[in-house]
């Protein structure tokens, strides 16, 4: 009895592992169902449940490319009232042309200056937390477009982007 209960019980889980290795393997090619998927259909086509499909229109005008500058050097300094350190990787960016970038490297010891001000006024609860940090990035793209106005009739800063947040 003890045998037939083992045999029937490995029957059992090669049927098993035999029916799921056929259902993930056996019924279309992966590529296959991955260009079904992204596939356009044509206006008013449905979808395999009879809901119609959404399609998007690709827009007419090109995408602007945006431009990318890192900081080398991490900033670091305290924040308002703190003991601790503060140490931030620091990257820019802007849809303008090649100008800003170009700018932001010919006043790049100017930027690190304002960058030190910024956030030394903060205190480490105004910089904890996701909110927190973008009010820190908020704060810095003001201040480092008000400074390239300054020096260059033009800020042009769109973004401002952490690397790296360390606070000790």
């Amino acid at each position: 009895m003890r045998l037939v209960k083992m045999i029937l019980g490995a029957a059992i889980c090669i049927g098993l592992g035999l029916g799921v290795g056929w259902y993930q393997f056996g019924r279309t090619d992966p590529l296959d169902d991955a260009l079904r998927l992204i596939e356009r259909a044509p206006e008013g086509a449905t979808g395999p449940d009879g809901m119609p499909r959404a399609t998007r229109a690709l827009p007419e005008q090109p995408a602007f490319v945006t431009t990318y500058y890192a900081f080398e050097e991490p900033v670091t300094t305290n924040p308002a009232g703190s003991r601790r350190f503060l140490q931030v990787g620091v990257s820019l960016s802007t849809q303008y042309d090649a100008q800003v970038m170009a700018n932001v490297e010919t006043h790049k010891t100017a930027l690190r200056s304002d960058m030190l001000a910024v956030i030394g006024s903060l205190s480490e609860d105004e910089m904890t937390g996701r909110e927190g940090r973008e009010r820190l990035a908020g704060a810095l793209k003001d201040a480092l477009n008000e400074r390239l106005e300054q020096l260059e009739g033009f800020g042009g800063i769109e973004g401002v982007y952490f690397t790296s947040f360390i606070l000790q």
